[in-house]
């Protein structure tokens, strides 16, 4: 049985550009993503890869498409977590300007039954989202005290 997609809508006060860099840059990843830093040409059909310093956790995966700085997708693949049977979970990056802001919509879908993954991303994205816009907005990512 397929889970329903997580959906999480973000308005951040920067232009689309800053926002497809920052989630496209190893060295702004990992200042507002707790760690994690982003490896990728981030080219249709590029590998991708995201993981912290000591390499003890992270994911991995295609990008599907890019279109910056409007549209990203990619596969989501975490070691030793039950994939969907007709492959990895995967990732959209809507990426729109609105009036001198930007709405950025995050899709997570295609989750195996037993809900793991799911469960996990739900707290995930929006730490993350929150870390995003703050580091935007105010050049200060939020700190997390617990992995």
């Amino acid at each position: 049985m397929t889970q329903p997609a997580f959906i999480h809508v973000v308005h951040i006060r920067a232009e689309p550009q800053a926002v497809w860099d920052a989630l496209t840059d190893p060295d702004q990843t990992e200042k507002f993503w707790f760690g994690e830093r982003c490896q990728s040409d981030w080219s249709q059909g590029a590998q991708m890869r995201f993981r912290n310093a000591d390499d003890t956790r992270g994911f991995f995966g295609e990008v599907l498409e890019a279109d910056p700085p409007r549209r990203l997708v990619f596969t989501f693949r975490v070691k030793d977590v039950p994939e969907h049977p007709d492959g990895p979970s995967v990732v959209t990056y809507d990426i729109v300007g609105d009036g001198g802001m930007t709405r950025l919509t995050v899709t997570h879908e295609r989750f195996h039954e037993d809900g793991e993954l799911r469960r996990s991303i739900s707290g995930g994205w929006p730490a993350v989202l929150s870390s995003l816009k703050s580091y935007l907005e105010t050049g200060e990512p939020l700190t997390r005290t617990a992995a």
